[in-house]
């Protein structure tokens, strides 16, 4: 056993206690957040135009903080941007993560010093959480690899503006610096296609234990490094152990992943986005993430099906249950407050609270009112490809509700198979069957012969990646929108299918 992974297991142990403190007592703990935020922007410009002096409970802050999505908060956002200080938090904030607006072009979204650090500790605590659990810390000695953003930044009165991912590349500590890779040069090539070639250049021959990234594009690397060497990557990189995620449901990728790698690694889900970190995988024995309830947020939970109503209920965690799909709303020491994040959550447990990410709120298919969302149409791909043994690479769904010949609408599947099912027909009736199973107002809606069966369209093998390409979002953070209410995706995407 080195020195370094000794190390590690001593501090996972002290990070483990520290985090069973708050997790016994999780509703005094989001108390003393949502108290402490409340208070430290007392005299900011938001605070001063929402009463937060007068804030004493959660009652009065859902009286005085309506729930805002980023277009809402942005005449906020816009004055710090200009260089304002105690705007939306005290002072200034040091970066701006930029991230594509679908409305309004870039968003700019606030990382301050407190924000900052409690991103990069839940990072390395989801790390030191495994190590803790499994007794396994030999894959620090390696090498280890995180696919990501471009971490050169620009500058916007004063403050610096990059990817999130970039950011964060500058806080990995100087313990594993030497382990880090690519390099710097290679991690600055914004050119995707070319980075990852760049990338695939200079980890083949090293010892690699520990990759992360969003699945789609580890998927595109450890094809390159396949294709480059001619071997599986576990074989190429013997002693890779642990491959960390966030972004996507990776168990449409898993079947994929254990056949490029030639076994099974263990792994970890992360929630990161730029507005916060917000769960980590705590268990390789159970499912479900565990809400980091002090990294400095506070959360609300709105019921989805309630939530585009006039003045739909806001719940604290006290008050949320098991199975029920929430809008999550997040209050932060960014100076984001009741912001609406746009990803829909379930809780799969109270005690402690873990949840699994079920989609986004604008993302999902009610054409018809039947309200599909993302988890229900992964876990109809799951079931299919087990039930057919067929291999996917990527797909996404939307509604066609005007086809041709007077047929019934239906819901229009675009898949990337790398192996076709075994029999189609099967396959089709699987995933039309599980989502029926999922969602009793799709069923409803077949029965009633409003929609007919779903249907499949394939899309040729690297048709999404030239899809994505096209749009200009391939790689970094980009994800492909898994489905969508119309048929802009649906339609681009046309243009790629198997002939």
């Amino acid at each position: 056993m080195s020195l370094k992974s000794f190390a590690a297991r001593i501090f996972a142990r002290q990070i483990s206690k520290k985090t069973a403190k708050w997790v016994k007592d999780p509703i005094r703990t989001q108390e003393r957040v949502f108290q402490n935020l409340v208070h430290s922007a007392i005299h900011t410009q938001f605070g001063k135009d929402h009463n937060f002096e007068g804030i004493r409970t959660y009652s009065d802050f859902i009286k005085n903080v309506p729930v805002r999505d980023y277009e809402e908060l942005k005449i906020y956002v816009e004055k710090v941007v200009e260089g304002n200080e105690n705007v939306l938090w005290p002072g200034k904030p040091l970066y701006f993560a930029k991230t594509s607006g679908t409305t309004s072009g870039a968003k700019y979204i606030p990382i301050t010093e407190e924000s900052i650090k409690h991103q990069v500790e839940a990072s390395r605590n989801a790390i030191l959480n495994y190590i803790h659990e499994t007794g396994n810390a030999d894959f620090v000695d390696g090498k280890m690899i995180f696919l990501q953003g471009s971490p050169e930044m620009q500058e916007k009165n004063g403050i610096k503006l990059g990817r999130l991912s970039g950011i964060s590349a500058h806080y990995v500590p100087n313990y594993l610096q030497k382990n880090r890779l690519p390099s710097w040069e290679t991690n600055c090539i914004e050119d995707w296609e070319t980075k990852v070639d760049s990338i695939v250049d200079e980890t083949m021959n090293e010892n690699m234990t520990v990759i992360a990234g969003i699945p789609s594009w580890v998927q595109m690397y450890f094809e390159k490094l396949t294709a480059r060497t001619d071997k599986k990557v576990g074989e190429l990189f013997p002693k890779f152990q642990l491959f960390i995620y966030g972004g996507v449901n990776y168990e449409p990728y898993r079947e994929k992943f254990e056949r490029l790698i030639g076994r099974k690694v263990a792994s970890i889900e992360l929630f990161p986005a730029s507005e916060g970190f917000f769960a980590y995988q705590d268990s390789q024995k159970e499912k479900g993430m565990l809400l980091l309830l002090d990294s400095g947020v506070f959360y609300e939970f709105i019921k989805a099906d309630e939530f585009f109503e006039e003045a739909p209920n806001r719940l604290t965690i006290k008050d949320v249950e098991i199975g029920v799909n929430y809008v999550m709303i997040i209050s932060t020491n960014a100076g984001l407050w009741a912001y609406n994040l746009g990803d829909t959550v379930q809780f799969i447990s109270v005690n402690p609270f873990k949840i699994i990410v079920s989609g986004r709120i604008k993302h999902f298919i009610s054409a018809f009112g039947e309200h599909v969302i993302a988890k229900e149409v992964e876990s109809a791909m799951q079931e299919a490809i087990i039930q057919t043994d067929a291999q996917v690479n990527e797909f996404t769904v939307a509604p066609q509700i005007t086809p041709e010949n007077n047929e019934l609408p239906y819901h229009e599947w675009l898949i990337e198979f790398e192996k076709q099912p075994t029999d189609m027909s099967k396959f089709i009736q699987t995933l039309d069957e599980t989502l029926q199973q999922q969602n009793s107002y799709y069923f409803d809606l077949i029965d009633g012969k409003i929609l007919q069966t779903l249907k499949v369209t394939p899309i040729k093998v690297g048709g999404f990646q030239e899809y994505m390409k096209s749009i200009g979002k391939l790689g970094g953070q980009n994800k492909v929108q898994r489905l969508a209410n119309d048929r802009k995706v649906a339609d681009v995407l046309a243009n790629f299918k198997n002939k």
